[in-house]
C-alpha cells in the first residue's frame, strides 16, 4: 500500500475514479489511526505509547492498486470537503434503482 500526501492522494483518487467509471468498482475506507505500525501483542501491552493527536487513515483500492493517506484532526474538515466534492463529481454514472411493487401480498395462514 502506498502512503501519499493529501494532495497526491486526491489526484490518485481522481485517476482511480476515472479508471473505474466505465467498468469495475472501487472501495474507500476511513478509520481512526493512532500512529502505530505494528499490532499490539495479545499478552501484555506496549508501555509508554501515547498517541500525540488523533488522526484519520483514508484508504482506497480498485482491487489492484491501493493508496492511502493520513490526515490530522486539525486538517480533517478541509480534507473532508475536498474529498466529498470529488466523490459527488465522480458518482454520475450510478444506475437508478427501480421502485419495488407491492402487488405481492403475503398469504394469511389458513
Amino acid at each position: 500500500m502506498v502512503l501519499l500526501e493529501r494532495e497526491q492522494f486526491l489526484t490518485e483518487l481522481t485517476r482511480l475514479f476515472q479508471k473505474c467509471q466505465l467498468s469495475g468498482s472501487m472501495c474507500t475506507t476511513l478509520k481512526k489511526y493512532d500512529g502505530r505500525t505494528k499490532p499490539i501483542p495479545r499478552k501484555g501491552s506496549v508501555e509508554g505509547f501515547e498517541p500525540s493527536e488523533n488522526k484519520c487513515l483514508l484508504k482506497a483500492t480498485d482491487g489492484k492498486k491501493k493508496i492511502s493517506t493520513v490526515v490530522s484532526s486539525k486538517e480533517v474538515n478541509m480534507f473532508q470537503m475536498a474529498c466529498s466534492n470529488l466523490l459527488r463529481a465522480s458518482m454520475d454514472g450510478l444506475k437508478k434503482r427501480g421502485k419495488k411493487s407491492k402487488t405481492k401480498k403475503s398469504k394469511a395462514v389458513q
